[in-house]
């Protein structure tokens, strides 16, 4: 199976100056071609250094795709780079240079000088063409490895990967077929879920089972991969039936379903109503609900009740049974869902109170102690949770899990 290695050039990349989207991008564009991606570097605009991880990234995979560094300036150091790796000089193309006078000429403005280098391109490399640019890509191949240079600007890249990248690599890599699922999990953590699916995450597999975790949701990605898309499908699919029968209820959704999608789609399906009344969350669940379009077919009310004195007056929960036990507790959590419902009118109604830090904490009720209730018609869930990390971690997971309790709700 032919495999790639990703090439990000420059120093704004390393100084945290830009975020390196590109990577992200063609490793899911790779995949989905049925190119898995196996290594992927950031390098500063060196030559010297360039050429280094060019070699690391051909003895890595049989495709180098490489962004960054193809502009006008002093700092744009990947063609030189390039004819270094191949040990050849840079070549004057006149073709490409009556192009780049033509994209100024266009537009009313003189060429600069500088712009002048975007024309050279390594002896016995071929040039990119960029519809939206100045700056051509270069392609090569090295002992029967691909390597791409393409613009570092997001748009072009993109383009270009679509229009003269895709092609290449289909040409290349033949009969490859690869099939990518992925499963959505919550309730339990990364490890759990590991050692309830035993073998199937073993390394060497096919298909091979990926687990990645972001707030407290687990993603499945089985990747399968044969000489034909239609095997492929059929060995993902197995596999995917086989995770289900052992996850159950853990599995959520698919793909990049979020949990507020499947909730407002179960919600949907029921014809029901749901309303939220959050304190330490502070408006994220109403958020995470509303993100998703149509929601207001489902989503009637929200209360962000932070102090202890809105909570009284907007929901109507007892200033004595907060004085008894605390805004942080079963009892109040219960009574905002509660109060919440009745005053929606909605079907059901979550209640959300706790402790999201980084003060206000003790022995007793510890940072990151959250009680959520899920109020219906016919009775009051409640979940103690304590949660870890830092003060938008928990207020996130405390978002998910509400989500997640009344998810649960939703399948009886």
């Amino acid at each position: 199976m032919k495999k790639a290695s990703i090439v990000s050039i420059g120093n704004e990349l390393l100084n945290g100056q830009t975020v390196n989207t590109n990577t992200t991008y063609l490793s899911s564009g790779l995949l989905s071609s049925g190119i898995p991606v196996v290594s992927s570097y950031i390098i500063s605009d060196d030559v010297d250094a360039i050429i280094r991880v060019f070699d690391l990234a051909v003895a890595d995979a049989d495709i180098v795709l490489v962004t960054g560094g193809l502009g006008p300036t002093d700092d744009d150091l990947t063609r030189q780079a390039f004819a270094g790796y191949l040990g050849t000089e840079l070549q004057l193309q006149a073709d490409l240079l009556g192009r780049l006078e033509n994209f100024f000429t266009r537009r009313s403005l003189r060429m600069p000088d500088k712009n002048k280098i975007q024309a050279y391109i390594p002896a016995g490399a071929k040039p990119i063409e960029n519809s939206l640019g100045t700056a051509p890509g270069i392609m090569a191949e090295v002992k029967g490895k691909l390597i791409f240079a393409l613009p570092g600007v997001p748009s072009e890249m993109k383009r270009m990967f679509a229009e003269s990248v895709l092609p290449e690599l289909q040409r290349f890599t033949g009969g490859q077929a690869l099939v990518v699922r992925k499963l959505r999990c919550f309730g339990a953590g990364e490890s759990t879920i590991a050692e309830l699916l035993g073998a199937a995450c073993q390394r060497g597999r096919n298909p091979l089972v990926n687990c990645t975790v972001e707030s407290g949701i687990i993603t499945l990605h089985i990747i399968a991969s044969s000489k034909e898309k239609n095997a492929a499908r059929q060995m993902a699919e197995k596999e995917e039936k086989q995770i289900r029968n052992i996850l159950g209820e853990l599995v959520y959704g698919t793909a990049e379903q979020s949990l507020a999608q499947v909730v407002g789609e179960k919600l949907t399906r029921k014809e029901k109503t749901l309303a939220v009344a959050e304190s330490c969350t502070g408006g994220i669940v109403a958020k995470l609900l509303t993100d998703i379009p149509g929601a207001s077919k489902y989503f009637t009310h929200g209360w962000i009740t932070y102090s202890n004195a809105a909570k009284t007056a907007e929901l109507g929960v007892a200033a004595d049974l907060i004085e008894k036990y605390g805004a942080v507790s079963e009892p109040v959590a219960q009574a905002m869902a509660c109060c919440a419902r009745k005053k929606a009118r909605s079907d059901f109604a979550i209640g959300i109170t706790g402790i999201a830090g980084p003060d206000g904490g003790t022995e007793q009720k510890p940072v990151g102690l959250v009680y959520i209730s899920v109020d219906s018609d016919n009775c009051c869930d409640t979940k103690r949770c304590l949660f870890s990390h830092d003060r938008q971690s928990i207020r996130i997971r405390a978002a998910q899990t509400a989500l997640n309790m009344l998810r649960l709700k939703l399948n009886i």
